[in-house]
């Protein structure tokens, strides 16, 4: 089974491989939903997402770049 939305830290990671030059705390949330499910482990329902979600997932990434 591969990525799903509450694997927050392992997402951030792939985020991060995905996407290193990309200022996290500009991005758009309409942004990171799209490209959390354009990774290739992901494998969760797009209707599962929140804002919620979303910011920890932003917030994880964030601290995986420091």
């Amino acid at each position: 089974m591969g990525l799903r939305w509450t694997d927050i830290h392992d997402i951030a990671i792939e985020l991060e491989d995905a996407h290193p030059d990309v200022d996290i705390m500009h991005v758009r949330f309409t942004d990171l939903w799209k490209w959390v499910q354009a990774l290739d482990d992901f494998d969760d329902d797009p209707e599962k997402s929140n804002e919620k979600v979303l910011e920890a997932i932003q917030m994880a990434w964030l601290d995986e770049r420091d």
